[in-house]
């Protein structure tokens, strides 16, 4: 179907078949994957797209494989008629939107795991979160053939592992990050942001300034660990005291690998994550 010059697609068959006819008048492919809910900073990176290719397609699909059985996939944020109509306002060309049985069809056992830098962070403390992120990926990439493909800074972790995957399974296509999408307040703009009660909403910021803090620290102790340490600490206890039921991680580490300890010579990320309520928060900012 067609919606006022998106054409909404639900099947393999009919992507492929929009796309080779793309591939065939010697058009280039941006692909854009999503779970809905889209916000600026999804719109943001179809913008990136369109800029890079002469065709955009976006993918909406809420992943079962990458949610626990205690995680929020049932409740997770599904508006579909309100995303179409937000891409249809950026220009997009395709919307490919397939149910789980298209995706996975019945009897499918393989998948597509990352180890490493999969393990950690978001890995460690939600198994198979990132095996389920590699499989659709790699299934994404399958399907679309794209030339370049976008990915949101927010998302660092999964960034990384996404150009992991290509690198290793020579996989030809681009992987191009899109920066973080931020409220006026600096409050990282996500999906889940709409679980946020009222109260909680002005107490999230705080989040993204204790990352900050923690960054300003790192640039000012590379000589100095402890005090680094000590930020880590202070920012933690800082999110205690603002309504954080819970802090997940606060780390600073190699922006490329994720590896602890970087020298200062190295590209440096601090990535943080926390429980708000109900809802868990991550964010990240570079040293």
């Amino acid at each position: 179907m067609a919606d006022g010059g998106l054409a909404v697609v639900r099947t393999v068959a009919e992507l492929r078949h929009r796309i080779d006819t793309w591939r065939a008048a010697g058009e280039t492919i941006g692909l854009v994957p999503t779970m809905g809910a889209l916000h600026a900073g999804h719109l943001s990176l179809m913008r990136l797209a369109k800029r890079q290719a002469d065709r955009t397609c976006a993918s909406l699909f809420v992943n079962p494989r990458q949610f626990s059985p205690r995680e929020d996939f049932s409740a997770y944020p599904r508006e579909e008629a309100a995303d179409v109509a937000k891409l249809r306002g950026e220009g997009v060309d395709l919307l490919f939107a397939p149910g789980a049985d298209e995706m996975y069809r019945a009897g499918s056992t393989t998948q597509v795991s990352v180890p490493g830098l999969g393990d950690v962070l978001e890995g460690a403390l939600r198994p198979g979160f990132f095996t389920g992120v590699a499989t659709v990926v790699t299934k994404l990439l399958g399907q679309v053939a794209p030339d370049v493909v976008i990915f949101g800074e927010k998302d660092y972790q999964q960034l990384l592992v996404i150009r992991r995957l290509v690198a290793d399974l020579d996989i030809p296509v681009e992987i191009i990050a899109g920066p973080t999408v931020r409220e006026p307040d600096g409050l990282a703009m996500a999906s889940r942001n709409a679980y946020l009660t009222a109260l909680e909403r002005t107490r999230a910021t705080a989040l993204h300034a204790a990352i900050k803090a923690v960054a300003a620290k790192a640039t000012a102790s590379d000589k100095d660990p402890a005090a680094l340490d000590h930020a880590i600490e202070a920012a933690k206890e800082t999110l205690a005291a603002g309504g954080f039921a819970r802090v997940d991680y606060i780390a600073v580490l190699d922006a490329e690998t994720l590896a602890e300890n970087p020298p200062a010579s190295r590209p440096r990320r601090v990535l943080g994550a926390a429980w708000l309520g109900k809802t868990r928060l991550i964010d990240n900012v570079a040293v």
